[in-house]
């Protein structure tokens, strides 16, 4: 089991997340943004990965120290489950479809963080979510993983749609970056690490 287990403290937030990659999807997702909690849950559950949170965050503030911080968190346990990149994949991407919207992900654990995304929504909130703080989530998981993570959006609509369908890509395309393969016997890199 690749697992992994961050704690970060400060005066915004208390965060204790613990990933497992070669997980099931099990676990419980507590940050008191339900919404957020819906997201994170949908990343294990299609990823396949065992993802325990519990954030107690500023929400009397607003929820974007709450959702970056633990983007901050998240990415930290990616990058210490995935150890020293030997045999895994290092690319994955994913095209998945949420009713009207269609949204491609892709990643490469290069230990280059690096984010880009044309997503846009058109409503400020997703419940308890502050919409622009989908971005700081998945910019701060990039930046903290060293990883690439890249979204397009090939058809838009129903926001709620467009976030989902991008927590869910994001899993599916690092549960396939994150996976072994017998043929690689090192790391995939022609530099010789990652």
């Amino acid at each position: 089991m690749r697992t992994a287990t961050v704690e970060r403290n400060t005066k915004e937030t208390k965060i204790h997340l613990s990933l497992a990659l070669d997980g099931s999807g099990k676990g419980g997702r507590n940050t008191g943004i339900g919404f957020f909690d819906h997201m994170l849950d949908g990343f294990a559950r299609h990823g396949l990965f065992d993802l325990e949170v519990h954030v107690d965050g500023d929400l009397c503030v607003d929820s974007h120290h709450t959702v970056e911080d633990t983007g901050i968190v998240l990415g930290s346990a990616i990058r210490g489950a995935v150890g020293d990149k030997k045999g895994i994949r290092r690319y994955g991407s994913c095209i998945l479809p949420m009713d009207e919207v269609l949204v491609l992900c892709a990643v490469d654990l290069s230990g280059r963080p690096y984010y880009v995304s044309d997503a846009c929504f058109t409503v400020p909130r997703l419940g308890g979510l502050d919409t622009e703080t989908v971005k700081e989530f998945f910019y701060a998981v990039s930046y903290s993983a060293q990883m690439n993570l890249h979204f397009k959006v090939l058809s838009g609509g129903n926001n709620h749609h467009l976030c989902e369908a991008m927590f869910k890509a994001f899993a599916k395309a690092l549960d396939m970056a994150v996976a072994y393969d017998e043929r690689i016997t090192d790391v995939l890199s022609t530099k010789g690490s990652l």
